[in-house]
């Protein structure tokens, strides 16, 4: 076999490898991506449940990368802490390590059943989970068939003088067969397909011991650069660095000693072709009973060398929006559901900020108002991007998936039109009264402020309806829309009592007398835009209450019409249709149906 045919063919079995790897990954993700997402959220109260979780999760993924995102998302939103998130990792780096051991094992005669039933499976299932069993049975099946196509190919070259040449080099320098095997790794993104390619060539006797353990140290580090170079945030880059650091170090201690770890594992495993994944499963165990009683000093070692940024002066640059997180749709949807968050804490604060600028008339507080309203629309579009690009790098078949990225689409918009309504109504408005020297009553400001702590409850009612999807709450907001409308007709009550005050007043003083009747309209208009950002707050109750069990027996899973979830992200590159409606408009008081 000549030098470029046997490159081809090697090129294209590790490129058949790492794409069956993909199919797992992204299959199980797709899935189950929400429950294998709960499950660390759940298990993340003690270092060493939160090691089996991570060890668990991985072995379903197959991808310590994938694992790493979910962890790395969770501890740069502050979700857990860095010491539980740093045992996931040693965990999944030992899940990978099992996985590997696996796949090494003689499974050929598997693979094409494998992808016999993933394809049937796939073809055949109406539900996107039954589906996305069939797309990661497809990436096995590939993966298996990839092994077994490497082995045959290095079989008939084990004595090719470029090859041994090539081979000989890297033993001779176990630091420089380390660099190597790192860089392809990184390229690959896959530590799982670099040690089982590694094991192959041990297997077919071009690789010593030495070299052996050099290159499986090499693909080791080189898995824990990829997170950590995608990493855009300081805090962000703590938990992949705190697992570069814990693998340098172990590579670190052993390189001077691999004759010596050669010797000590030939006792346990002969075999060249078992040598590379049983140091790869015993080293990632070593490191983990090493680390996990140390993880609360590590995570305090690198909170010291990356410490938290000062807060941006630019309210409106996003903070969890990480790219890094696109390659799974659970993580970039809990992100860009942090950063709605945020969204809802700044219109908190402008509503706060409103009801004092009435009391006070300062128009250095009303700026403010506009300024943060400004920052509130940049956040709304880098999120409505983020969506498209999620939508973009995943397909969202899990229904769940679907109808949480509409979610936050249509909260994103609500918000905003909130903000809207505060900024370029409500503020405006105050601004002029004071400009003209009129201000409202006590009482007048009483009702006002009767409303405003209406519109905070019902605020947090939508955010835990955001989150949780939770049905009692969504019918509690909408039920206080009755509550709305009776301190609208209140109000109502005491202008129109004020203004035949006012012209009682008139006559009583004379026909000569300056007429001085109040302008009525004034807290009339300001109820009105107060009960508009209420309705936009009820929008959140809507989607939850309408996903009900297809006999109308109550509330059920969460569904999507075929094609909405397609146009649920191009709509989401959009801009809200009335993101910046002009002062007084009208229009929107209608409260959605």
């Amino acid at each position: 076999m000549s030098g470029t045919r046997l490159l081809i063919d090697l090129a294209g079995q590790v490129g058949l490898l790492l794409w069956g790897t993909h199919m797992v990954s992204t299959g199980v993700q797709r899935g189950f991506g929400t429950a294998l997402r709960r499950a660390l959220e759940r298990n993340l109260g003690h270092r060493w449940l939160a090691f089996l979780t991570g060890v668990g999760v991985t072995t379903l993924l197959q991808s310590s990368t994938a694992t790493g995102l979910m962890a790395m998302s969770f501890a740069a939103a502050g979700v857990i802490a860095l010491a539980p998130a740093l045992a996931v990792m040693l965990g999944a780096n030992v899940g990978t390590a099992l996985v590997t051991q696996v796949l090494s094992f003689n499974v050929g005669l598997v693979a094409a059943p494998l992808l016999l039933a993933g394809v049937l499976t796939f073809r055949w299932s109406n539900g996107s989970r039954i589906k996305n069993v069939g797309r990661a049975a497809i990436g096995l099946g590939l993966m298996i068939l990839a092994l077994t196509g490497l082995q045959h190919t290095l079989a008939p070259v084990e004595n090719t003088p470029l090859l041994r040449s090539i081979l000989e080099s890297l033993s001779g320098d176990p630091v420089l067969a380390v660099l190597v095997a790192s860089l392809l790794t990184w390229a690959c993104h896959s530590s799982v397909a670099i040690v089982l390619l590694v094991a192959s060539l041990a297997g077919s006797h071009l690789l010593g011991g030495p070299a052996t353990l050099a290159l499986v140290c090499g693909a080791n580090l080189g898995g824990a650069m990829p997170a950590l170079v995608h990493a855009s945030t300081p805090v962000a880059r703590r938990l992949p660095l705190g697992n570069l650091l814990v693998r340098l170090t172990g590579v670190a201690v052993l390189l001077p000693w691999l004759p010596e770890v050669v010797r000590l594992l030939h006792v346990v495993t002969p075999s060249d072709a078992r040598l590379a994944v049983d140091f790869h499963v015993a080293f990632n165990l070593a490191l983990a009973l090493a680390f996990l009683p140390i993880v609360k000093r590590l995570a305090a070692l690198l909170v010291r060398l990356l410490p938290d940024p000062p807060q941006p002066t630019d309210p409106g640059r996003p903070l969890y929006l990480e790219s890094a997180a696109l390659d799974s749709a659970t993580v970039a949807l809990a992100n860009a559901t942090r950063e709605t968050l945020r969204m809802a804490d700044m219109v908190e604060g402008m509503l706060k900020t409103s009801l004092e600028v009435f009391r006070t008339q300062d128009r250095e507080r009303a700026a403010g108002v506009s300024a943060t309203d400004r920052a509130i629309g940049q956040l709304g579009s880098a999120i409505r991007g983020y969506l498209v690009a999620i939508g973009s790098e995943q397909t969202l078949d899990d229904a769940r998936e679907g109808a949480r990225l509409q979610d936050i689409l249509s909260a994103v918009i609500n918000v905003e039109h909130v903000s809207d309504i505060i900024a370029n109504s409500l503020m405006e408005f105050a601004v002029k009264q004071q400009k003209r020297g009129q201000a409202l009553t006590a009482e007048e400001l009483e009702a006002i402020a009767v409303m405003h702590a209406e519109l905070f409850e019902s605020l947090r009612l939508a955010m835990t309806i955001f989150l949780r999807d939770d049905q009692a709450a969504a019918q509690r907001l909408v039920q206080r829309k009755a509550r709305l409308r009776e301190l609208e007709a209140e109000t109502t009550a005491l202008a129109v009592q004020r203004l035949r005050d006012a012209t009682l007043a008139g006559r009583a003083a004379g026909p000569d007398a300056a007429p001085s009747a109040p302008d009525e309209s004034s807290v009339l208009r300001v109820v009105r835009d107060l009960r508009r950002i209420h309705s936009h707050l009820a929008g959140f109750a809507y989607p939850v209450l309408h996903r009900v069990r297809p006999d109308g027996g109550g509330p059920g899973r969460p569904t999507a019409r075929k094609g909405t979830r397609g146009r649920a992200a191009k709509a989401a590159a959009e801009p809200a249709p009335a993101a910046r409606e002009p002062p007084g408009a009208g229009g929107s008081e209608r409260e959605p149906r």
